[in-house]
């Protein structure tokens, strides 16, 4: 089975944006999941995301309180066989993913994991570890352009890809 998933993160509708950038809509029609890594802001946005395609997310520093009652701080499932751990992150840039990986580390081996929060596109393959930061698709202030990821998983091979918004 092939599957396509778009990753986003820190989107802060509506106050970095008033909403996404058309690309991301485009890709999101193409692929069959949305993963966003927190930060949505507005309980509004997050429903519309839901109302598009099937959607697994976490809250971030910045989401509506209301958020809460609907999102969780982890999320750990599993896609065509490999596991996934989503956390938003906490506190500055510098140690970020180092603080990703220790709050996750109780949930056991995972082949992916992905978190947001510094707004910065980051990929790195290491320890057997898939360590995605897809930056933020409205806001260019820390990471300086705006991205997003796209994961591709066909034939048990799992690929992939920060792409930049350019509009």
């Amino acid at each position: 089975m092939e599957m396509r998933i778009v990753v986003i993160s820190d989107t802060h509708i509506p106050f970095r944006a008033k909403s996404l950038p058309k690309i991301i809509y485009d890709e999101i029609e193409k692929s069959d999941l949305i993963i966003h890594a927190g930060d949505f802001v507005s309980f509004e946005f997050y429903n519309e995301l839901k109302s598009l395609k099937n959607i697994i997310a976490v809250f971030g520093n910045m989401d509506e309180m209301k958020l809460l009652d609907y999102l969780k701080e982890v999320e750990i499932f599993e896609i065509e066989g490999f596991k996934f751990g989503l956390f938003h992150g906490l506190g500055p840039p510098v140690g970020l993913k180092q603080r990703v990986l220790k709050k996750l580390e109780n949930y056991g081996k995972f082949d992916v994991i992905i978190f947001g929060h510094s707004h910065i596109a980051y990929y790195n393959y290491e320890n057997g570890i898939h360590i995605l930061n897809p930056g933020s698709p409205t806001d260019k202030f820390f990471g300086h352009k705006r991205t997003y990821g796209i994961i591709e998983i066909k034939n048990k091979n799992i690929s992939f890809e920060i792409r930049e918004v350019i509009e």
